[in-house]
């Protein structure tokens, strides 16, 4: 019926006010600016929302703390990196065998970390990345995919496993300290995969 409010659909979301939008993406935009000008570590909450021209109780209650405000920053490239891999092109998306997608995804996952890679080394810094729901979405999708070729394996465990080795910290090791280049690192990841879904 015209002119209805419509009802909150269960486990969704509120919708957000206006202002409530515009103070969020005054934020992010200002975090943006910051780590583009001085680089991520030394982003403070309060700088953010003086910057912003928001009290920084709104900042701690719309993002909890630093890793959040940059969770939300992440936020769209890993929508982007979700759709791929939900309905985009095979390997990484439908289509190709599991395997083949296995590797497409954990190269995909390398290639994500490495465009914000000081964005990762702060939330890897933070706490516990593996507690966020970006993380709970690659494990579900990568336990899924090993579950299609090894029914037999504990699927969950093998995906943390295979995830454990794509982080921003031990990525950054390899490339400075040990000289390693993109394409070593996705060899390496790919043939740890072979190994967890060999029967």
């Amino acid at each position: 019926m015209r002119g209805r409010p419509s009802l909150p659909v269960l486990g969704q979301p509120q919708p957000e006010r206006a202002d409530a939008a515009r103070n969020r993406q005054k934020i992010i935009d200002v975090t943006a600016r910051i780590i583009a000008e001085r680089g991520a570590a030394g982003l403070s909450l309060d700088e953010v929302a003086r910057t912003a021209g928001v009290g920084v109780g709104t900042v701690y209650r719309r993002f909890g703390d630093r890793s959040g405000l940059i969770l939300a920053l992440l936020d769209e490239q890993e929508r982007r990196l979700q759709t791929e891999f939900l309905s985009g092109p095979p390997p990484l998306g439908p289509g190709a065998p599991a395997e083949e997608r296995i590797v497409a995804f954990l190269g995909a996952l390398v290639d994500r970390v490495l465009a914000q890679r000081e964005l990762f080394l702060l939330l890897e810094k933070g706490g516990q990345p593996w507690r966020g729901r970006p993380y709970r979405v690659h494990h579900i999708h990568l336990a899924t995919l090993i579950g299609q070729v090894r029914p037999d394996a504990d699927a969950a465990y093998l995906a943390d496993a295979l995830l454990a080795p794509v982080n921003a910290g031990l990525i950054a090791y390899q490339r400075e300290e040990r000289g390693m280049s993109v394409g070593q690192i996705k060899a390496g990841l790919a043939a740890l995969a072979a190994a967890a879904v060999r029967a």
